[in-house]
């Protein structure tokens, strides 16, 4: 398989993500040092899911993202444009409403969520601010959005390091232990590639979300952003 390019054509995307699907939460926590279960419990408290609450869990993959809010009480809607992400998934959790779906012309009604997030998958969508539209469509007033994404590390020192890993590092570890190596790869680039938080933050506004922030995890490796629909 040839990676994705950075122009994010979808099926490419897709196929990338397929492929990578039996081994994608044991090489993502390898590849974060094991930083990755520390963003998701950061993610799930920022989300702050109740009983009966409606939660739309998108880029969710095989659902693992998705667990805390279904803990929590909520009915949680796993979401992936990943059909081999969304078999693992359902194997996996076979309770769980897995649904197919384009994070750009989303299958749900107007305001059918109390919150909606997404987990280093905005990065992967082809139209970003047609996916911050969306994502608000389909939450209800007063709703509220979480967005934890790969960013930029805000000490000159650190993110030179980190760049290096990135660039250097990464590839010949994801070669060791993941099923696709050149997905990695593109990790990489596209992470390179990506807004900065304020510039996230932005465009969160332009998609009309109100109240937007944002705080960063280890060191502006990771951003959450948050918004609310009025």
């Amino acid at each position: 398989m040839t990676r994705a390019s950075l122009d994010k054509q979808p099926h490419e995307v897709a196929a990338m993500f397929d492929d990578v699907a039996a081994k994608y939460d044991l090489t993502n926590d390898v590849l974060s040092l094991g930083q990755a279960r520390l963003w998701r419990k950061a993610v799930a408290q920022a989300v702050d899911a109740r009983p009966g609450e409606r939660v739309l869990d998108l880029a969710a993959g095989t659902a693992t993202s998705s667990m805390p809010f279904a803990a929590a009480g909520a009915y949680t809607v796993p979401c992936d444009f990943s059909q081999g992400m969304l078999r693992e998934g359902k194997q996996r959790h076979p309770w769980m409403p897995f649904t197919a779906g384009d994070a750009t012309k989303l299958p749900f009604k107007d305001g059918s969520f109390d919150a909606v997030t997404i987990s280093f998958g905005l990065r992967n969508v082809q139209d970003t601010d047609a996916a911050l539209r969306e994502m608000r469509r389909v939450t209800a007033p007063g709703g509220r959005v979480v967005i934890c994404e790969f960013s930029h590390p805000t000490w000159g020192p650190f993110r030179t390091v980190y760049e290096e890993y990135l660039m250097r590092a990464l590839p010949p570890v994801a070669r060791a232990v993941s099923s696709s190596p050149d997905a990695y790869v593109y990790l990489a680039e596209s992470i390179q590639t990506w807004p900065d938080q304020p510039a996230l933050a932005a465009r969160l506004q332009q998609a009309g979300w109100a109240k937007v922030a944002w705080r960063n995890l280890t060191g502006g490796i990771v951003a959450l952003h948050r918004g609310v629909r009025e």
